[in-house]
């Protein structure tokens, strides 16, 4: 079955193709662009919501549910956010269908036109801001910490699974604040519980920095992202934070009393993630055999496959397997019985091993004789006959080591994939390579542009944590003077 993926090192995007719709996480739908994430694919986004959910309430976040549909006109009243979005808006124009009186089918009933047209969300801030002018009058009304789980709607002309869709699942964090600092915080508090979801349970390794002015949300006043380097040396971004301003709150007129009793607009941020993270999941670990899901985010832990020939033997194995699974059960973790008669041993082996499950445990009758099993690591494919006793708890601790051994692994191929660049020349050179290229740069938006235009890599992040390199030198490009290196890559 894994023979079916073709390699990684030959064709790095049909290799992330195959793996997506072979290992059931998702498919193409009938409608264009759009896809179909299947019960093995959501089960993983649902632990990954599971966790973002539980840090978000931990910082004193509440869900709520805002419309799908927005006025168009909410659109126009933020002019930097319309012109970022305009593009990708898909607009609804109509609210009925009749018969076509002129043959088979149905058509738009030309007499039901929406009074005013309405956008299927792109994002929410329009009709968020919208209604917290009906709910903030005060100081003591503030903060408002909110988060919303939906889906979105942008019509991208170039699709791919989970990395771009015309529609796909987020959440979106909406917060109003009293003051300007505050919303700083806030919006620095958001990106680093990103950044810490990814580290600790995605095994991902992140670069936490701040958007360049171009770069930026529409409508923003800073942009903070958590950046990621896939297995191809291409950059993801995986998660933003927006410190809006009072931007927001202009255009709708969101004033509160303050403290002094005087009337002042609210200050904003937006922040979220979406089902990208599932594409950065599977370029950032998986390998020729398939997915390789970091435990804490694995819908299976532990795959068991009995082997037998005889109904006597079967019955010997499965009873030995039930007992493992309920005592790994006990200590939390999530175990299949592969326990399908017609399906040979080794299609169920490559089988667990496309899907990613962390442990794979086989037993047949001399392994019972011996009270020992075989397990395997899909980390690092690594097999190794084990004795029953015990094995329920060097399972258990096994899933913390194969966690940390998947995040050393992604940052030693980003820090081996992480270069200094002094030059243009090496520039364009290092960039045909893949890689994040650590370069100074002026600080102009025309030599980003021209950078971009002539290598068609972007500035990815301005680093504010560990990789930061804060040192006196002169732009690649320009040989103007810069006081801190940045992040340059192709990215998705």
């Amino acid at each position: 079955m894994a023979k079916e993926v073709t390699n990684r090192e030959d064709n790095y995007s049909q290799w992330y193709n195959n793996l997506v719709v072979k290992a059931d996480l998702a498919e193409n739908s009938a409608v264009r662009g759009c896809m179909v994430i299947k019960p093995y694919g959501y089960a993983i986004w649902e632990k990954m919501q599971h966790q973002l959910d539980k840090m978000f309430k931990e910082t004193g976040h509440q869900n709520a549910y805002f419309p799908l549909f927005i006025p168009k006109s909410f659109l126009s009243k933020e002019a930097e956010h319309v012109e970022g979005f305009a593009k990708e808006c898909a607009v609804v124009t109509h609210h009925r269908l009749m018969v076509n009186p002129d043959g088979p089918g149905v058509i738009v009933d030309p007499d039901a036109k929406l009074e005013e047209e309405l956008i299927v969300r792109p994002t929410s801030e329009t009709i968020i801001w919208n209604t917290y002018k009906n709910w903030i009058t005060s100081y003591r009304d503030l903060p408002v910490l909110c988060n919303q789980w939906a889906n979105v709607v942008r019509w991208e002309m170039r699709t791919r699974l989970f990395l771009r869709t015309a529609e796909f699942l987020w959440q979106e964090g909406h917060t109003a604040h009293a003051t300007e600092q505050e919303a700083i915080e806030e919006a620095n508090r958001m990106v680093n519980v990103y950044a810490r979801f990814a580290r600790e349970f995605m095994a991902l390794p992140v670069v936490v920095g701040h958007k360049t002015e171009s770069e930026r949300f529409a409508g923003a006043v800073d942009t903070l992202c958590i950046e990621a380097m896939m297995q191809d040396g291409k950059a993801l971004q995986a998660g933003t934070s927006h410190f809006l301003g009072q931007n927001f709150a202009r255009a709708f007129d969101v004033k509160f009393a303050n403290r002094e009793g005087k009337l002042d607009y609210v200050w904003a941020t937006s922040w979220g993630v979406s089902t990208r993270l599932m594409g950065a999941l599977i370029m950032a670990h998986g390998d020729n055999n398939g997915l390789v899901l970091p435990p804490r985010l694995a819908p299976v832990h532990v795959a068991m496959v009995p082997i037998f020939k005889t109904e006597e033997e079967h019955a010997a194995v499965i009873g030995r397997m039930e007992d493992l699974k309920d005592r790994l059960e006990k200590a939390g973790l999530t175990v299949r019985i592969d326990d399908r008669d017609n399906v040979r041993s080794g299609f169920k082996f490559a089988e667990w091993e496309l899907k990613g499950v962390p442990v794979r445990v086989a037993m047949g009758p001399k392994d019972l004789q011996n009270d020992t099993a075989e397990v395997v690591r899909r980390d690092t494919l690594s097999k190794e006959s084990m004795p029953l006793e015990g094995l329920a708890q060097h399972i258990v601790a096994l899933m913390d080591d194969i966690q940390e051994n998947i995040y050393k692994k992604a940052l030693a191929f980003r820090e081996s994939h992480t270069y200094k660049v002094d030059t243009y020349e090496e520039f364009k050179k290092r960039i045909e390579e893949g890689g994040f290229l650590l370069c100074h740069w002026d600080g102009t938006r025309e030599t980003e542009e021209k950078i971009k235009e002539e290598t068609k890599a972007t500035i990815r992040c301005i680093p504010t944590d560990t990789d930061v390199i804060m040192e006196e030198g002169k732009c690649i490009y320009s040989g103007r003077p810069s006081r801190q290196r940045v992040i340059f890559a192709r990215a998705y």
